[in-house]
């Protein structure tokens, strides 16, 4: 299974892929390009990867939910190459019996993406073009808040 893809991510496709018929609980976070950031307008902007590594780390993570959350099923994908405004960067499903598993592995599941997978972000807007630190924990200056 590949993490990364360079067209877009359907949201519901991955709900489908971890939905099983004992699951009660769905929990869906879509991260998608908005139009600033930092006090600056966004007009597109670009994801930039190693694919090898970033698939590689992409996996450890899938690995780690499994174990962390055993009753839960989680996929995930992010976005590389050319992006607009609106579109989704990056999508996290999971499915669970009850929805507390379901939410908490897909919240783990999207704080690991973006604290551990080396992709890089720049944004092209009026004021030029400005890369993007990563945002780690705290989930600040990153489209996929």
């Amino acid at each position: 299974m590949s993490f990364l893809s360079d067209g877009p991510v359907d949201p519901g496709s991955l709900l489908d892929a971890v939905r099983r018929d004992g699951d009660g609980g769905l929990a869906l976070f879509v991260g998608v390009v908005r139009d600033h950031n930092d006090g600056r307008r966004v007009d597109r902007l670009e994801y930039e990867a190693y694919g090898p590594m970033a698939e590689s780390e992409m996996a450890r993570i899938a690995e780690e939910l499994a174990r962390a959350h055993p009753e839960a099923q989680v996929i995930f994908r992010h976005r590389v190459g050319g992006l607009s405004v609106g579109e989704v960067a990056v999508a996290v499903a999971a499915a669970a019996p009850h929805r507390s598993e379901a939410f908490a592995a897909c919240r783990a599941g999207i704080e690991a993406i973006k604290a551990r997978v080396p992709i890089w972000k720049r944004e092209f807007g009026p004021s030029g073009t400005t890369w993007v630190e990563p945002c780690g924990e705290t989930g600040h200056g990153d489209e996929s808040d």
